[in-house]
């Protein structure tokens, strides 16, 4: 258990790592990461059982800050190391962090089947509309007509909607927030984190060194207030849904595999007891 009078941020961080951090001035990025950490603190979790995996990208370089185990592996494949990870240590939980493109373009596969098989991981999305770490290239979730470098005249591709692709995909739970909503980052990866099956919250957060400046947005504190302005708890026509959009009960992955291994061995040493077997 966490130490009850130890603050979160100090307890949960690599102290000796190098701050501050690699994130631009403004960026949403850190506020994810604050809401990840008080949603464990909230949970009373140690270190040690929680295990962090992330990919590439700006949203990758999460895993080097905090103070859990840790794999910060490649571009797209976060969710299969931490699949790997959750049948070897299932009482571990297990947080993967990825940004927009890494989990929905490249990674967009096992997105997908991780969603279908419902393991009980803890996907947080960290949606910026962009490719923020590789100069700011379109997204999956660049919105219609918006600039990036290599859309100079705004994106002809209809933006992809994670929260839908993850209920569509079988998620057990799928939810929305905002880094302008720093408390309901915490309350919904908390909630998630205790949910049994994949657990999906998409953060929509600002990215004003890229997006922002081509798309000729005043500054970060504007970006924010645009997801204060924007989004509404409650279906409101024209504003973006926040909060839990779906939490049901289905079989979980890992549960149902060990189920499976103890039918195959007992299944097997019935065959044994009866002189079954191959010859040779």
């Amino acid at each position: 258990m966490a130490p009850e009078k130890s603050p979160p941020m100090q307890y949960y961080l690599r102290s000796k790592k190098r701050f501050p951090t690699v994130w631009c001035p403004g960026c949403g990025i850190g506020i994810v990461q604050g809401g990840i950490i008080r949603g464990v603190e909230r949970l009373k979790l140690s270190k040690d059982e929680v295990a962090m995996v992330s990919g590439i990208g700006c949203t990758g370089r999460m895993s080097v800050y905090v103070d859990f185990n840790t794999l910060h592996t490649t571009h797209g494949r976060a969710l299969a190391f931490a699949t790997g990870l959750k049948l070897a240590r299932p009482q571990m939980k297990v947080i993967t962090v990825m940004g927009d493109g890494d989990a929905v373009a490249i990674g967009g596969n096992h997105f997908i089947h991780a969603a279908r098989r419902n393991i009980e991981i803890t996907a947080v999305v960290v949606n910026n509309l962009t490719y923020g770490m590789t100069g700011g290239q379109q997204s999956p979730t660049t919105p219609l007509g918006d600039i990036a470098t290599v859309a100079p005249y705004g994106s002809i591709d209809l933006p992809m909607d994670i929260c839908k692709l993850a209920e569509a995909s079988g998620a057990s739970f799928v939810a929305r927030t905002t880094a302008y909503h720093a408390v309901e980052i915490e309350k919904l990866v908390a909630r998630a984190m205790s949910r049994k099956g994949f657990a999906v919250v998409e953060v929509m957060a600002h990215c004003p060194t890229f997006y922002g400046r081509a798309n000729l947005m005043p500054g970060p504190v504007e970006m924010l207030n645009w997801y204060r302005d924007n989004t509404s708890a409650a279906d409101v026509p024209g504003k973006i849904r926040r909060g839990v959009l779906v939490d049901r009960e289905l079989p979980e992955y890992g549960e149902q595999y060990r189920l499976l291994v103890q039918k195959a061995q007992a299944s097997k040493a019935g065959a044994k007891g009866k002189g079954g077997g191959i010859a040779g």
